[in-house]
């Protein structure tokens, strides 16, 4: 069995360890009028592991959102260095507010109350919730009554399971990776999450099956500090050039083995 540990926060890039952040800066490679908290570098605070969004790999953090915002980078003329931080930190806010990074790209559905706290690029990503269960088990949350259910901390499949599972004992746990650990073990009964990483867990795990999707109809989006509107204006520009460039349905393809609008 598997220990479960506390996470750590890593900053961690696409070549070796990343730069923490700092005060604002304007100087780099990166236009005029576009803040930056590291110069030269377009500095990414994610959550790991949200495979195939990001996770890490041969010391490198690769996926979906770090593809897409590499395009990003590229237009600033900057690289792209990811932090590690845990999820509450980036969808409270305060990561950005801190200036820990520039933006936060973590598979992250556009909310109200997420809205009071940073500005979201346009959407880039159609999501919904599921639920993973091992082979045999419940079909839906109703069934749950008694037993467990895991869900990662500060985010949607946390709210969903707090309004829909009546009679569940929900268990809360920090990241992704220990919540699935947790499915994996039989800590938990099943876990919620976002159905795009769960049907990809469930392709390395037979044993396993996303039973029953929930439609909340949750769209992803990029984080930037409020007030940041030159970065923010880069940010729809890079994912607006990517769909019609066609390298936004490459990427798609190369992570999730389908086209988008696939079944």
């Amino acid at each position: 069995m598997a220990a479960i540990l506390p996470a750590l926060a890593l900053a961690v890039t696409a070549t070796g360890c990343g730069s923490k952040g700092g005060a604002p800066s304007n100087t780099g490679s990166a236009p005029a009028g576009v803040q930056l908290v590291n110069a030269g570098k377009l500095t990414t605070c994610t959550g790991l592991p949200y495979k195939p969004f990001e996770y890490e790999e041969g010391g490198k953090v690769i996926g979906f959102d770090v593809d897409l915002m590499d395009i990003a980078a590229k237009k600033l003329g900057v690289t792209q260095d990811i932090v590690d931080t845990p999820f509450d930190g980036i969808q409270s806010g305060v990561d950005l507010n801190s200036g820990k990074c520039d933006i936060a790209a973590a598979g992250m559905t556009i909310t109200d109350v997420r809205k009071q706290n940073f500005d979201f690029s346009d959407p880039y990503f159609d999501a919904t919730q599921a639920l993973v269960v091992k082979k045999g088990g419940a079909t839906d949350i109703p069934q749950l009554k008694g037993k467990k259910l895991g869900y990662q901390n500060g985010t949607t499949g946390q709210e969903y399971a707090q309004k829909n599972g009546d009679g569940v004992e929900l268990v809360n746990f920090e990241d992704l990776g220990l919540m699935l650990n947790a499915v994996e073990t039989g800590q938990v009964d099943a876990g919620i999450n976002d159905n795009g990483v769960l049907y990809d867990w469930v392709k390395d795990h037979g044993d396993f099956a996303v039973v029953k999707e929930f439609d909340t109809g949750e769209k992803y989006g990029i984080g930037v500090k409020k007030g940041n509107d030159a970065l923010l204006k880069v940010i729809n520009e890079a994912i607006a050039e990517a769909k019609s460039s066609g390298d936004y349905e490459k990427f798609y393809v190369k992570w999730f083995g389908k086209k988008p609008g696939e079944k």
